[in-house]
């Protein structure tokens, strides 16, 4: 018998064995059906899918990976949620926002349970009108513009938004260091510099109960690429202002302090966690000692048995004794808060079957929304009516050539009918 033949007869026989397994299977009229009942490990029901809407690839792909560490850090130590295997499916939106609403539209069509991300408030915003459309709660990690949540119902954060730094940066200069005059510095024509300088001079006037024009004394503004900063700092040196808010980046912040020094400005110069950067210490030198900045997150004073857990796991995977990037914590916490939505919305649903009427609403984006004092790795967690985050916000000082924990500045807020 040729080889041909033999092949051909082996394939006949195969063919006849399967038919006779797939009707005589109880239930089974299909390959499919089949291989669905006996063949899967494991079936639909038993996953949880969440999506991770990150540029994986792009100009966006190194900041982005911070984010993606987190996450994957805490689903190698979370791997299931109420017995159930959680799948991690990833859609890379390039660093490019038409590309991120077909990612965004992936991830719908694959039906994930949450999104995590996206780095990148513009891809935050590209995607989100997806969820939204879908009904699938997103989770934004680092992202800082009000637009990613505002008018989204659809989409959260865990990271606290630019403006709310400048609102705790007014607690620390009224409360505990006891002035209510100071000075605001910032870039003519930055979006950035602007909300953050209007919710300083705000928070101020109101602790003191005052007009702003009483607390701020002067106001002065610089353009781009400056780089002799003596004009605007003799308009401070001359307001007398014991306080300067300075919202800008590490190493523009740094110039500017170091140029004050030498114009004789000695007042207390307070910014943003942009100068949460090495670049600050080096390029200001001995003349950032004593500055004071906003943060979200600071490993060694923000610690609760999360951010102990957080810590060790990352040393343990990274085989790294620095301090984390922060987006990396953020990450881990936005990974873990979608997972206790999840077990809160299972013990909904179980409510309702108990007590119908005493049940508002099953969806899962509710329960997400009513988060309240949920304990991360970055501090107690809880979500206002726009999805904000409220939460603690560290103050790191310069001191010797070096970061360290100044205080916690903890928010006060009040339950809201409508969250």
């Amino acid at each position: 018998m040729s080889r041909n033949m033999f092949t051909i007869k082996k394939l006949i026989t195969l063919a006849v064995c399967l038919a006779f397994v797939l009707v005589t299977v109880s239930g089974c009229s299909t390959y499919a059906s089949f291989a669905e009942e006996f063949l899967s490990e494991e079936k639909e029901e038993d996953i949880v899918r969440i999506g991770v809407f990150e540029p994986l690839s792009g100009s966006d792909e190194e900041a982005a990976r911070f984010e993606i560490m987190g996450i994957e850090l805490a689903h190698k130590l979370h791997p299931t949620v109420l017995g159930k295997r959680v799948e991690l499916v990833y859609a890379d939106n390039k660093s490019e926002i038409t590309v991120a609403e077909t990612a965004a539209q992936m991830l719908v069509e694959k039906e994930v349970d949450v999104v995590l991300g996206s780095y990148g408030n513009a891809l935050s915003m590209a995607g989100g009108q997806f969820f939204h459309k879908a009904r699938i709660p997103a989770i934004a990690i680092t992202c800082t513009n009000p637009l990613v949540t505002k008018g989204n119902p659809y989409y959260f954060r865990i990271s606290i938004v630019d403006s709310f730094q400048g609102v705790m940066a007014a607690k620390y200069v009224y409360n505990e260091l006891g002035f209510s005059k100071a000075a605001v510095l910032k870039q003519a024509n930055d979006d950035y510099g602007a909300a953050l300088s209007q919710e300083f001079s705000d928070k101020l006037a109101s602790l003191a109960q005052a007009e702003v024009e009483d607390v701020i004394l002067a106001t002065v503004e610089y353009k781009k690429d400056t780089e002799d900063y003596e004009k605007q700092l003799l308009r401070i040196k001359a307001s007398g202002a014991e306080v300067v808010y300075l919202p800008c980046s590490a190493e523009e912040g740094a110039e500017i302090i170091k140029q004050a020094r030498k114009h004789g400005v000695d007042a207390l110069f307070i910014g943003t966690d942009l100068w949460y950067d090495e670049s600050f210490i080096e390029t200001g030198g001995r003349a950032v000692e004593g500055a004071v900045f906003t943060t979200f997150f600071d490993a060694e004073s923000s610690v609760t048995e999360r951010t102990e857990e957080f810590l060790a796991a990352y040393r343990a995977e990274y085989r790294e004794e620095n301090t984390p990037h922060s987006a990396v914590a953020l990450g881990f916490d936005a990974y873990l808060l979608a997972l206790d939505a999840i077990e809160r919305h299972v013990d909904m649903q179980k409510m309702a079957e108990r007590d119908p009427e005493g049940v508002k609403s099953l969806m899962l984006r509710d329960v997400l929304a009513r988060t309240r004092e949920y304990v991360g790795a970055t501090g107690s967690i809880s979500f206002d009516e726009n999805g904000d985050p409220i939460k603690s916000v560290v103050m790191i000082t310069v001191e010797n050539g070096d970061f360290k924990h100044k205080i916690t500045i903890h928010p006060e807020w009040e339950e809201s009918e409508s969250s």
